[in-house]
């Protein structure tokens, strides 16, 4: 008992010699002082895409920064004891001793790092704002051959990946002797499918099918809607294989990009909205891709019979988002569509490829029709190969209602405005009214 009595005593005796000039030392040392967050130390950050540019602001930077303060031992600083490892009899001792060393030396340090999934995220709003589409070449035919309509563009997609490793590694590095730093972000040329030097490798020459429907009739807006519709078509080229969207192509329909209000089928009833008339130009499409022989994957008819769409049966509805329109070039080669309107008589052309396929169609036949203007019809497209294999056998059978379970204004005026419709389309639909 005597001889442990000694040994703690003696114990205490040690750290009490050791401790003091340590913490004498500790004294002498120079305040350490936590090292500088250089996130912090600018004003801002500049991303340069393609000569355009985005300033992110200091509040969204600190929104990316992780910083994690933290003790670390002051390696350059040296004690008495110079080899902490040297306890030949008593490893416990030592364990005491060079803890409390190492804490005598501690200083405090602050790392700075960046929260990368944040800055893809930004990044991947940016890229909605600055990426860009190809454009395709849009190419003519006329007597002299296939020609060029409107040349190519190519586009520009963001590299996310490479350009968040760009933010994160510049936001770590110093930024304390200047407010704010220019970073270029990496971004890719994406090309056209369709070059403008594309256009004799392209395999068109020859008028494959042809459409028509006659809009006579129609009032002012409807035509203007018409035209306009007609227009995103003209010179649009359909790759083979690719199934064809008329939703897709035919993009946004509303006041902001040139269409005026005209009356459309809508669940019940027929009521003035942007684009009405537009089914015109998707019937046409739709009578086009059947006389070219194409494989019609998306159609519906019209809730009733519509004078416009003679003969009854071969129409086709669209409205964005759906129904669409929808069939699959499988000719050889790319089948361009070309547009013109002559007189009231909307015309689509399909040219492409002459694969000596044989197209007959049957019908339209009126199966039923009742007194109040409901009827049913069908008809069929037969395809046949070069080889007069039939490669196509399909039936397109139509029912429409009675036109009086639809009403409408007619073409009187609206004299308030619907509901739906902003300030501005309200304002262009009385100009066009002269209400």
């Amino acid at each position: 008992m005597r001889k442990t009595y000694f040994f703690y005593i003696f114990i205490v005796f040690i750290l009490v010699v050791f401790a003091s000039p340590v913490k004498a030392v500790q004294k002498k040392l120079p305040e350490e002082k936590p090292q500088e967050v250089s996130i912090f130390n600018f004003k801002e950050l500049i991303l340069s895409i393609e000569s355009q540019k985005e300033v992110v602001p200091l509040d969204k930077l600190k929104e990316w920064s992780i910083v994690e303060p933290s003790l670390k031992i002051n390696s350059e600083k040296r004690s008495e004891i110079e080899n902490i490892e040297f306890c030949p009899n008593d490893p416990i001792f030592c364990r005491l001793v060079s803890n409390l060393r190492e804490k005598s030396f501690l200083k405090k340090e602050t790392r700075i790092s960046v929260d990368k999934e944040k800055i893809r995220s930004f990044i991947d709003e940016l890229a909605t704002k600055f990426d860009k589409d190809p454009i395709n070449a849009k190419l003519k035919v006329d007597e002299g051959g296939t020609n060029t309509f409107a040349v190519s563009e190519e586009g520009m997609k963001i590299n996310v990946d490479e350009s968040a490793e760009m933010i994160a590694a510049n936001l770590t590095n110093d930024f304390s002797y200047q407010e704010s730093r220019e970073i270029n972000l990496k971004f890719d040329i994406v090309q056209p499918e369709i070059k403008t030097s594309d256009i004799n490798n392209l395999g068109i020459d020859t008028l494959i099918g042809e459409g028509k429907s006659n809009f006579r009739g129609s009032p002012k807006n409807r035509v203007f809607n018409i035209n306009v519709a007609t227009e995103k078509f003209n010179g649009a080229l359909i790759k083979p294989g690719e199934e064809f969207s008329f939703i897709a192509t035919l993009g946004p329909v509303d006041g902001e990009h040139g269409y005026a209000p005209e009356l459309v089928i809508k669940q019940d009833k027929t009521e003035p909205e942007f684009g009405g008339g537009i089914c015109q130009v998707s019937t046409t499409a739709f009578r086009a891709a059947i006389n070219s022989g194409l494989k019609i994957t998306m159609r519906r008819n019209h809730a009733y019979p519509v004078a416009y769409y003679n003969p009854q049966g071969m129409d086709a509805t669209v409205y964005v988002p759906k129904p669409d329109l929808r069939f699959i070039n499988n000719t050889p080669n790319y089948i361009l569509i070309q547009t013109k309107i002559e007189g009231t008589t909307l015309i689509f052309q399909f040219y492409g490829t002459n694969d000596e396929r044989k197209v007959e169609v049957i019908g339209p036949k009126v199966l039923k029709k009742e007194a109040d203007g409901s009827m049913k019809t069908s008809f069929t497209q037969k395809v046949y190969d070069k080889d007069e294999n039939l490669i196509i056998n399909d039936v397109f059978n139509s029912n429409y209602d009675s036109p009086s379970k639809y009403p409408h204004p007619g073409e009187e005026k609206l004299t308030k405005k619907p509901k739906g419709w902003s300030d501005k389309e309200w304002k262009k639909y009385k100009q066009t009214n002269g209400i």
